[in-house]
């Protein structure tokens, strides 16, 4: 379990998070925004409304990254990339199994045709689906972003929270082993590199948290990289915090660069961590100043959220203009990054 130490009174707290700010690292305002919004959030890569007129799956294509080249394997090379963009259309992949990890969230692993593939993904990426049920005028496409490591061979998980009226959440839901999903990918998002940023601070709500997985996993698993990270994770529930594991692992075995902070709109009886809200106040208290270091804060979850803490995106390719707690804590829109 995550120490309690994580939320001592706001000024012990400051003292604490700057002091951890600047450590070697080792080898190895009051209007808060609730949690209780149900089916607002929507898949962790963000929502993309396909309005307009225009054909969704022709967006879809604009979205993709231009293609790259499928190297077959050999003694030595690289292996197969599954998703290279571009001109590469959807690709149908079976679901292989499904695992439930609470009320309301499952993980769903899809195989790849040549088991020694690899999906392609560069960090961060997302992919898309799309589904088009027999009375559907038009497909319904919506983004994720894999739970699974890039470098995992023949098969990708995708951890889906089924909303309520949510098309492609309750379709993936009713998924039985042996059928198929269309995807297309990968749609690019933020082009990590190693130590690019001294500190990253990730904001995320609900199955916002994916992408903020994604760098994660990214980061640590690679010994060059020495980034900070702290994440703010905002939920419902306990047992709404998805991927809660990965990160207590995270912290435990990277102490000196890693810390989780959670928020609970409901909290069980003896919950020691934050309660309620995600303040600007809060904020201003865990995760590194605008002038401290080399800062990035990205920001993911629900419409609430983003409006709350960054201000809304204008559009997949328009990040908007910085507003919310970020901007008045004095952070500039080069410094926040919205998935």
């Amino acid at each position: 379990m995550f120490s309690t130490r994580l939320f001592r009174p706001a000024a012990q707290l400051s003292s604490q998070v700057r002091r951890y700010a600047s450590e070697a690292p080792k080898s190895g305002g009051n209007n808060g925004l609730l949690y209780g919004l149900g089916g607002v959030a929507l898949a962790g890569a963000g929502y993309y409304a396909f309005a307009g007129g225009k054909d969704p799956v022709q967006q879809a294509k604009e979205l993709t990254e231009p293609a790259a080249k499928n190297v077959p394997p050999s003694q030595g090379g690289p292996p197969d990339k599954v998703f290279i963009g571009g001109d590469q259309g959807f690709i149908s992949l079976v679901l292989d199994k499904v695992d439930n990890i609470n009320h309301n969230t499952k993980q769903f692993r899809f195989k790849f045709e040549n088991p020694d593939a690899v999906s392609g993904l560069p960090v961060a990426s997302a992919i898309i689906t799309k589904d088009k049920g027999p009375q559907d005028e038009k497909p319904t496409i919506r983004p994720y972003t894999p739970t699974s490591d890039e470098d995992e061979r023949g098969y990708m998980d995708l951890v889906v929270k089924k909303y309520p009226n949510g098309p492609m959440s309750e379709h993936l839901h009713a998924m039985e082993p042996g059928q198929r999903l269309d995807m297309k990918g990968p749609i690019p998002k933020y082009p990590w590199a190693a130590n690019k940023h001294d500190h990253i601070a990730l904001i995320a709500g609900g199955t916002g948290i994916t992408p903020m997985y994604q760098l994660c996993r990214q980061i640590f698993k690679n010994p060059e990289d020495k980034t900070k990270v702290t994440l703010v994770f905002g939920n419902v529930t306990e047992e709404d915090i998805l991927l809660k594991k990965e990160f207590e692992e995270l912290e435990n075995n990277f102490p000196q660069r890693f810390r989780a902070f959670y928020v609970l709109d409901k909290p069980p009886k003896g919950w020691k961590q934050g309660s309620g809200f995600i303040t600007k106040d809060l904020l201003k208290t865990v995760i590194p100043g605008p002038n401290d270091e080399n800062v990035k804060v990205f920001v993911c979850g629900p419409p609430g959220l983003c409006k709350a803490i960054s201000g809304p995106k204008k559009s997949p390719a328009d990040q908007g203009e910085l507003s919310g707690y970020l901007q008045e804590l004095g952070y500039s829109k080069d410094q926040v990054f919205k998935f």
